[in-house]
């Protein structure tokens, strides 16, 4: 499992008719900051994922990979390698909340 922030989402009109109704989001993983473990930075890439949960833009995620994504419920089927399995609350790391961050 990996963290990370739905940044946008993806619409497709021709798509494999197993996919059809399935929403599509646009991810930036997420990784804790080295330099300073009390918040995230944001990783280099984008990941699309399917979202069975109706997760929000700049949402945080829990969301797995590969083989693991079509263990979640509906996917082993499907043509996917990565699934939104969680929306996150809240992120403790090393005794600080990193997420939600107070303002």
């Amino acid at each position: 499992m990996f963290l990370a922030r739905v940044i946008g989402s993806v619409v497709s009109s021709k798509k494999d008719e197993a996919m059809k109704g399935r929403k599509l989001a646009v991810l930036r993983p997420l990784l804790v900051d080295e330099a300073n473990p009390a918040q995230f930075r944001a990783g280099a890439n984008t990941i699309v994922a399917v979202d069975t949960l109706g997760a929000g833009l700049d949402e945080v995620v829990l969301f797995c990979q590969g083989s693991s994504a079509r263990q979640a419920s509906g996917m082993k089927a499907l043509p996917v390698d990565a699934v939104i399995i969680g929306i996150v609350d809240t992120v403790d790391v090393l005794n600080h909340k990193i997420y939600p961050v107070k303002s």
